[in-house]
């Protein structure tokens, strides 16, 4: 994020304006309060969260009512609360009396969630010199962001979302962090239904937009791949001509995204960017490139993580961003959190366990096999999930990728792996030559790699966010200091 400024302490809006700007009813209680246009310094849906003179939004949510936690949010300190229609009686209701209460302001709209995009929307038409960058895609969002972070702020202020905070909700509350000394927001765009990333691109409008990949991710959702892609080209639907559309060359997509975008569309990857030269693969120690006739390394590992860095790359040339401050920060961005993070120790733990679908597991595996390393190469392999109906199939396909691969264990955890564990089977004494093992309980799979680890080993983490496989990185360095015989129960 960018640095704070004295502005982050004190109005970013106000209540008045602001129920002007959505058509939202206004009812003030704060008589004889000092500043009764109700001026709010940040906006939250969580109760939790709340800072003194906040907006709290209540969203309502499947199992979730926001509006059980507007008297804990202005307990709180929060200034005005935004609350449905559905739930506003008459000045004599319970949220009126605890408006009230707490000489707060109420702000009733048709739907709370609306309301919160297009109040975000509204704030960030206040940043007019604000250069806007949206990044989607089905992997890679979030290091594209991270690294295009580190590119562009060695000359420019910067603002981003928070972590991946890129969902209907996420998105909206990342854009209240500008600030008027922000020169750049870098904001990702992530989806779980049909016509988000529409809604979010809405508030953001970018002004350059980028797509990383179509791939498997939320299959589940949508159904197919064409309906992916025509959900992540809505970010290029809110161009009114000026603006600027970077596909992938290589993506099968491709002609699908670009036919017509209004505004300039390029092609970025390998053959398209004529400053990248000679790349050379470090394995775990990241990748060696040359960029305008001078070398850089970067620490991130893999063929999937080129691509991210191709695409910052290619973002930061609109800008645009000097060669010099690009290979700067490709030095110095560092590994985020479940993204292809590299943890040394007795042994080396790669955690690549915050998302995974078909592609990004695949090339999680081939970054392994192609690995320099001395040691055994264990492959901890998690349930992939939001695949609906092409579940079983996806992990099947993994399964026998699985099988060729060049690790000396294979570890499968979740109910969906079945189906990897069933092609293994099928295999063994064939194709398969690593042993494999199966269990669908954490404890058995950390007691069991607990028994097999010893020094030196080197150990792929990938899966879902849900099986939060990272919590077997501890156990494991623990245990890597006992050279153990390999423990019973492999197939």
């Amino acid at each position: 994020m960018g640095k704070d400024t004295a502005q982050d302490k004190t109005v970013i809006m106000h209540c008045t304006g602001l129920s002007r700007a959505l058509k939202a009813q206004f009812i003030s209680f704060r008589e004889g309060v000092a500043d009764h246009k109700g001026a709010v310094s940040s906006v939250s849906i969580d109760s939790r969260t709340v800072l003194p003179g906040a907006l709290f939004v209540a969203l309502i949510g499947a199992v979730q009512d926001g509006h059980r936690y507007v008297q804990a949010a202005f307990e709180a300190g929060a200034a005005a609360a935004m609350i449905a229609r559905s739930r506003w009686e008459d000045p004599q209701s319970e949220l009126a009396e605890t408006a009230r209460k707490f000489y707060g302001i109420l702000l009733v709209v048709e739907d709370t969630l609306k309301g919160l995009q297009e109040a975000a929307a509204y704030y960030l038409e206040r940043f007019p010199r604000l250069l806007k960058i949206g990044i989607t895609g089905s992997s890679g969002k979030t290091t594209t962001k991270e690294i295009l972070g580190a590119m562009i702020r060695r000359e420019k202020t910067v603002v981003m979302n928070q972590g991946n905070l890129n969902s209907e909700t996420g998105l909206p509350l990342s854009v209240f962090m500008v600030r008027s000394s922000h020169e750049v927001g870098i904001f990702e765009l992530g989806m779980n239904r049909h016509g988000e990333i529409e809604e979010i691109t809405g508030v953001l409008k970018p002004h350059i937009a980028l797509i990383t990949n179509i791939g498997s991710a939320h299959i589940g959702f949508f159904g197919s791949k064409q309906a992916i892609a025509e959900e992540k080209k809505a970010i290029f639907s809110k161009f009114s001509g000026n603006e600027c559309a970077l596909i992938p060359a290589d993506d099968p997509y491709r002609d699908f995204l670009a036919a017509g975008v209004r505004g300039r569309v390029i092609l970025y990857g390998p053959p398209m960017m004529e400053k990248l030269g000679e790349v050379r693969d470090r394995g775990i120690g990241g990748v060696e490139l040359v960029w305008d006739g001078v070398p850089v390394c970067c620490g991130l590992p893999g063929a999937h993580n080129l691509r991210n860095i191709l695409a910052a790359a290619a973002i930061a040339g609109e800008v645009p961003i000097s060669s010099r401050s690009i290979r700067a920060g490709l030095e110095a961005v560092k590994g985020i959190f479940g993204r292809t993070e590299i943890l040394r120790g007795p042994v080396t733990v790669i955690q690549d366990c915050y998302n995974a679908n078909p592609e990004s597991m695949t090339a999680a595996i081939g970054m392994c096999d192609d690995l320099d390393e001395a040691g055994r190469r264990i492959y901890v392999i998690g349930s992939m999930l939001e695949l609906g109906g092409r579940s079983q199939e996806a992990h099947r396909m993994i399964g026998l990728r699985l099988a060729s691969s060049k690790a000396d264990l294979v570890c499968l955890y979740g109910e969906e792996t079945k189906a990897a564990l069933e092609a293994l089977q099928s295999l063994k004494g064939r194709e398969q030559k690593a042993p494999f093992f199966h269990t669908t309980r954490m404890d058995e799979l950390s007691a069991f790699l607990s028994g097999f680890i010893r020094s030196g080993d080197v150990v792929l983490l990938k899966g879902s966010r849900t099986c939060a496989l990272e919590q077997l990185t501890e156990g494991l360095m623990a245990a890597a200091g006992s050279e153990t015989p390999a423990a019973k129960g492999v197939c």
